[in-house]
């Protein structure tokens, strides 16, 4: 199992960007694919992004797609999402999740939160108008 600690979020204006870090600790030596999502207030949570376990793939809701970046870094055990051009509808709490996958299964992307065994606390992002 890993576990998963979000940091980067907070508060900026519409057209600001913000860097959210998913830092993974545990059995990093297993392969995961790995998620964004997020959850305004009075809805439901919504995929942001995801990238392989091999880092060779990814994917973007149409919201963000343009605007966000996924990334990992396997030096540190992080991923990242850079969010630029934010909007106030981009306001919402922010969560990564793991997905254990099998060696066959490195280039694949995960968009359902119910593929995702393992979640983090959230991070809070707020883009003012």
């Amino acid at each position: 199992q890993v576990q998963l600690v979000e940091s980067g979020g907070g508060l900026v204006q519409a057209g600001g960007s913000l860097r959210l870090a998913c830092a993974v600790s545990g059995r990093t030596a297993t392969p995961y694919g790995m998620g964004w999502f997020r959850q305004a207030p009075g809805k439901e949570r919504e995929f942001v992004a995801a990238i392989s376990s091999n880092g060779g793939r990814t994917y973007y809701s149409d919201s963000v797609k343009g605007r966000f970046t996924i990334s990992g870094d396997n030096a540190v055990n992080t991923v990242y999402l850079k969010m630029n051009s934010l909007k106030p509808e981009d306001t919402a709490d922010y969560s990564c999740a793991a997905k254990r996958v099998p060696p066959w299964s490195t280039a694949t992307v995960y968009t359902s939160q119910f593929d995702y065994g393992t979640w983090g606390q959230g991070t809070q992002v707020t883009v003012s108008s």
